[in-house]
């Protein structure tokens, strides 16, 4: 275990934001982990548990430790007629694991390919993308108390989902490393193409009786076609969440924006487009300082070369404004600020 000084951590976050870590550590085994514990370190110092850096914007240098999990690993606990439950480890690249699943005729996670990220910051965003989220497929995950070292599993009623949440974004935030991530996924797939654009891209395709990979590839020319490459572009993906309203506060706006988009939830409340929402605004494609807003995609802020982080939050604070002031309705950030 190699503990590093006074690190960069451009090339850990997809924004490109070019702060330095005091101290930083790549984690590439479960011994590792444990030692890391049992040193003491995460208890007498500020830390950081740091996946792939795809859903975090960082503010200023980190005066403490960056702990970088990159450990490695699959393996297939049961099965039964129905269903795969395969333990996977949190350092995976979440896209080699889709693709892993792919491979192997597992169904359940095709709907969220190409989401950036590890599999062990998953559960804590709770990921999700065109009708599902990491719920759905979410068996259970093992995780190691930092302060006294034991391992805990999780259940799903324990990880007490939401929308972009979890237990571990609020009341275990900084309690606990999640070892790995145990997916529940189905031998027999339930294809969803209801969300989106996913049905004109499959006519497109002239796919009439789509598999999960056929699937996953309309998902992915999706994304592609509006979304930046993060290897090529600094960015987070979707930046913003899409805000949930009431009925009542949904039809007001649709009685004053007919071409509002939203879709029904099954609690009669509605989950609103942010991205057509800024895009109403008048802010796709515009430039704001060193950062601005996705020419093909409003949800997404990017760094147009060296913006710093203070660009990014000017270009997310005057987006919130406009979009409060034309609709009444709060954008809150999908990315993790720190």
């Amino acid at each position: 275990m190699n503990i590093q000084k006074n690190i960069s951590l451009k090339k850990y976050n997809t924004f490109r934001i070019d702060v330095r870590a005091k101290e930083f550590v790549e984690i590439n085994s479960y011994k590792e982990i444990q030692s890391l514990i049992s040193s003491g370190i995460l208890n007498n110092k500020k830390f950081f548990i740091l996946g792939g850096g795809s859903n975090i914007l960082f503010t200023k240098d980190f005066d403490g430790i960056v702990v970088n999990i990159n450990t490695k690993g699959k393996k297939l606990i049961k099965e039964d007629s129905e269903h795969i439950y395969l333990s996977v480890s949190a350092g995976e690249d979440w896209q080699d694991f889709v693709e892993y699943c792919l491979k192997n005729n597992y169904a359940g996670v095709e709907n969220l390919s190409l989401i950036p990220g590890t599999v062990g910051a998953a559960p804590v965003q709770n990921i999700g993308a065109y009708g599902v989220e990491l719920q759905d497929v979410f068996y259970e995950l093992q995780a190691i108390e930092i302060k006294s070292g034991k391992k805990v599993k999780f259940s799903k009623d324990d990880c007490e989902f939401s929308y972009r949440n979890s237990i571990f974004k609020n009341k275990f935030k900084n309690k606990y490393i999640i070892l790995s991530v145990i997916f529940k996924l189905n031998k027999h797939p339930k294809i969803k193409t209801e969300y989106g654009n996913i049905k004109q891209e499959l006519k497109k395709s002239g796919i009439k009786n789509p598999g999960i990979k056929e699937i996953s590839e309309a998902i992915c020319n999706i994304r592609r076609n509006k979304l930046p490459d993060i290897e090529k572009i600094g960015c987070a993906g979707s930046f913003f969440k899409n805000p949930i309203v009431d009925e009542k506060i949904f039809l007001e706006l649709k009685n004053k924006f007919p071409e509002i988009a939203a879709y029904k939830l099954p609690d009669s409340k509605y989950k609103l487009a942010a991205g057509w929402l800024i895009e109403e605004c008048g802010f796709k494609g515009k430039t704001i300082g060193k950062a601005g807003i996705y020419k093909d995609q409003a949800l997404v802020i990017v760094n147009r070369g060296d913006a710093s982080a203070s660009d990014i939050i000017n270009v997310m604070k005057k987006v919130q404004q406009a979009v409060y002031e034309k609709f009444r309705v709060r954008l809150l950030p999908e990315v993790n600020v720190v």
